[in-house]
C-alpha cells in the first residue's frame, strides 16, 4: 500500500486545525484516494463504507471530502430517504441490498441499515423487539457480505453535546446550511441519553472481528476528515498504478479550417 502522510499538527493538539494546513494535508490524501480508485477498478474490489454518528457530527462533510476528487461512477454515495409505504412491507435489509457495491465500486452509506438501531429505536419508528432482532441478525448479515468479498468499513463520528448544539444552531443561523437541519434533528435534540444508550447497545452487538466499528472524535471537523481518510486508506491495501501508463496529450494538428457560423447565441450575462 502506498504511504499516506501522517504529519501531526504543530502546537497544541486541542487547537483547531487551520485551513491552510488542512487543505495541504487533504490534497495529499486526495492523491492517494485517486490511486486507491485506480486499484479498486483494476482489481475489481468491492468496498462498502458506512458512516453513522450523532446529528451534526460531520458525516456529510467527511463524505464530501472523500468524494470531491474521485469519480462518482466509482465512489457512489447512498443516502436513502424515509422508506415508502411499499418499502415498509419489505424485509428490512431489502432496500439496502440493491445499493451494495459490485466489482470496481466503492459505495458510501450516509447512514445505513443501522437506522434501526439508532433513530428508529429512539424515535419509536420500530418496536423494541424489532430493534433487538436487528441487532441479533446484523452480525450474520455483515459476515455474509464480507465472505462474499466485500470490504466493509464502519465509522461512527462522535461529538460532544456542546459542540452539537453549536453546529445545529449554526445551521439555523446560516442560510447556506439550513437544508441540513431536518425536522428529525429538532425532534431528536433532547434525546441525547437515549441515543447514547442506543449507540452503546449497537456497538456491543455489532462490533465484530469481521466488521469492527471505528470511532472518530469530531470536535474538530477538519482533523476528523483527515484522520478518517488516512485510516480508510490503511484499511484497503492498494498500489500505485500510475507508473503503468505514461499519459501525454496527442498532437492536435492544425485548427481553424472550419469557421463557426454567426449564430445568435443567448449569452449568460457577465455580472462578475
Amino acid at each position: 500500500m502506498a504511504k499516506v502522510a501522517g504529519k501531526k499538527n504543530k502546537g497544541n493538539d486541542a487547537g483547531k486545525l487551520g485551513r491552510k494546513d488542512y487543505e495541504s494535508e487533504l490534497k495529499k490524501l486526495h492523491v492517494e484516494l485517486v490511486k486507491l480508485q485506480q486499484w479498486v477498478v483494476e482489481k475489481g474490489l468491492k468496498v462498502c463504507i458506512i458512516f453513522e454518528g450523532r446529528d451534526g457530527a460531520g458525516k456529510g462533510g467527511t463524505i464530501k471530502a472523500i468524494t470531491e476528487r474521485v469519480s462518482p461512477r466509482v465512489f457512489r454515495v447512498v443516502a436513502l430517504p424515509a422508506p415508502t409505504e411499499r418499502e415498509k412491507t419489505q424485509i428490512y435489509a431489502q432496500r439496502y441490498l440493491t445499493h451494495l457495491p459490485a466489482a470496481g465500486e466503492v459505495v458510501i452509506f450516509d447512514r445505513s441499515w443501522y437506522n434501526r438501531a439508532g433513530v428508529e429505536r429512539v424515535m419509536g419508528f420500530c418496536t423494541d423487539e424489532q430493534s433487538h432482532k436487528f441487532l441479533t441478525v446484523v452480525p450474520m448479515f455483515e459476515r455474509m457480505m464480507v465472505e462474499s468479498g466485500i470490504i466493509l468499513l464502519k465509522y461512527w463520528l462522535e461529538v460532544s453535546a456542546e459542540e452539537q448544539t453549536r453546529r445545529l444552531q449554526d445551521r439555523i443561523d446560516d442560510g447556506r446550511k439550513l437544508w441540513k437541519l431536518s425536522p428529525m434533528d429538532l425532534k431528536s435534540y433532547n434525546r441525547w441519553d437515549d441515543y447514547t444508550r442506543a449507540r452503546d447497545d449497537m456497538f456491543a452487538a455489532s462490533d465484530s472481528s469481521w466488521a469492527p466499528w471505528f470511532m472518530a472524535r469530531s470536535e474538530d471537523k477538519r482533523k476528523a476528515r483527515l484522520n478518517i481518510i488516512s485510516h480508510l486508506l490503511q484499511q484497503v491495501p492498494y498500489k500505485d498504478l500510475s507508473h503503468k501508463q505514461k499519459i501525454e496529450l496527442p498532437k492536435r494538428g492544425k485548427i481553424g479550417k472550419y469557421k463557426s457560423q454567426p449564430y445568435p447565441f443567448k449569452m449568460v450575462g457577465e455580472r462578475y
